[in-house]
């Protein structure tokens, strides 16, 4: 019996949503050599009746300790991470105060944080990565928030510590900051604990996560990914957060799929026990796409008959299509899109590759008609490029590599980086490659 990573109660037998042929990963993409021996594995998502979470019932990847960012040091977010430093030192007058990231990477977040009078350090359990942001001169060392009574850079979980120029400091932080982190942790009350007797007094706190409200909003099945064990609402990770002795000041809805939450550090609850999640909540939402999802212009009759299958086959194997029917419905409703829009370009003659070697794209590849059709998948990550995506096995490369394999056609899987990237393609490629983007459920021209 796999139980409820929050709360600790058994789940549910049956699964709400099962999604077959998924990438087995987001970051172990392989390689030329490793790519035979790659196979997509069958996602089984469960909601635990206790506390409500949303989660797989699988053993966490390997690297879920590592955070790894392809598009950290963007101008897409540079701007919202400095907005929202800035409002946190402004409007709690944490200036002067020391600031701790708990899975920092190579510090792409930091280095933001640089231009504010604060003090600055990051933990990271990456060694490639803490020597990265060392380099950069940053206070960063390697060390995870392995358990509660943990403290942090003075365990014997830390390591790669400075020998000279700068030091871990003794007293407690005064502010922690974790990016989409908490997601990736199997016992995700276990690393807030840590930090909560890491932290002063009163001590503050930002965390981000992805939201699962988003991904029922928009039916954005393609968003689910096995690196992503547990799926937050507003009232999972507020549940959670209370439970771990964090008092939720702020809480607001980022870059249109992101939950974040401004948080001091309170008395720990002393039953340890969770509050009961507000399910209805979660209900609610999901009517409420379904209402959305049939006022949506009608599709052509084959798109329609493919999505009315495909739909009934999805919720014929899952537990209680009411409160997930947003993800059946959007999986119809994408791959029949995706199904229409190969058959068009096959029917022209016309070459299609698609911009984003991310777990998005990677899910998409693999569970719809998109991947035998992709010529290849660019994306500006080196450490992506001349490797495969998981499960669909369709080549990534360089942005370059354009020019070498031209395509009549771009189809942009990056959230958050769209219009970005459609300014590259269009710089790079010229006017004659048709840009299209994958918006929630539905693909559009840009």
């Amino acid at each position: 019996m796999k139980h409820c990573i929050a709360c600790g109660k058994i789940l549910p037998e049956k699964s709400l949503f099962n999604l077959k042929n998924a990438p087995a990963s987001a970051q172990d993409i392989p390689d030329v050599d490793e790519v035979k021996d790659d196979q997509g594995i069958t996602l089984q998502l469960h909601q635990c009746s206790g506390c409500g979470l949303v989660q797989f019932d699988y053993e966490p990847v390997a690297y879920y300790r590592d955070v790894i960012r392809a598009g950290g040091g963007s101008s897409t977010m540079r701007e919202l991470r400095t907005s929202q430093y800035r409002h946190l030192i402004e409007t709690y007058h944490l200036e002067g105060k020391t600031f701790l990231e708990a899975g920092c990477g190579r510090g792409e977040f930091l280095k933001f944080l640089q231009e504010f009078p604060v003090e600055i350090y990051g933990m990271e359990h990456k060694a490639d990565l803490v020597a990265a942001a060392q380099a950069d001169g940053l206070r960063v060392w390697r060390e995870f928030p392995e358990r509660e009574d943990q403290k942090f850079g003075h365990s014997g979980e830390a390591s790669m510590l400075p020998e000279r120029g700068w030091s871990v400091p003794e007293k407690p932080f005064d502010v922690f900051l974790s990016f989409n982190f908490l997601e990736h942790q199997p016992r995700p009350d276990v690393m807030l604990k840590a930090i909560w007797n890491n932290l002063a007094e009163d001590g503050m706190g930002l965390v981000t996560v992805p939201s699962l409200e988003y991904i029922l909003e928009k039916e954005s099945y393609y968003e689910l990914i096995r690196d992503h064990i547990a799926y937050y609402t507003f009232d999972t990770l507020r549940a959670l957060l209370n439970h771990c002795g964090f008092e939720v000041l702020e809480e607001e809805m980022i870059n249109r799929d992101t939950l974040s939450m401004v948080v001091r550090k309170t008395a720990m609850p002393e039953d340890g026990k969770m509050e009961q999640d507000d399910l209805a909540g979660l209900e609610r939402a999901a009517s409420g796409v379904q209402t959305t999802s049939k006022c949506m212009e009608a599709e052509t009759g084959a798109q329609k008959e493919h999505a009315e299958k495909t739909a009934k086959a999805q919720r014929e194997d899952a537990a209680d299509a009411g409160i997930i029917a947003p993800l059946t419905d959007g999986y119809a409703v994408v791959t029949g899109e995706i199904r229409a829009l190969t058959e068009r370009l096959n029917r022209e003659g016309r070459r299609l590759a698609m911009w984003g070697a991310s777990h998005q794209g990677f899910t998409l590849a693999s569970t719809s008609a998109l991947g035998e059709s992709l010529a290849y998948i660019i994306d500006s990550a080196p450490f992506k490029q001349g490797r495969f995506a998981p499960a669909s096995h369709v080549p990534i490369v360089a942005p370059d590599h354009y020019f070498e394999e031209p395509v009549d056609a771009v189809l942009i899987v990056a959230p958050g980086y769209t219009d970005e990237i459609a300014g590259i393609i269009r710089t790079k490629f010229g006017a004659g490659v048709e840009v299209m983007t994958l918006r929630t459920n539905r693909i559009e021209q840009l």
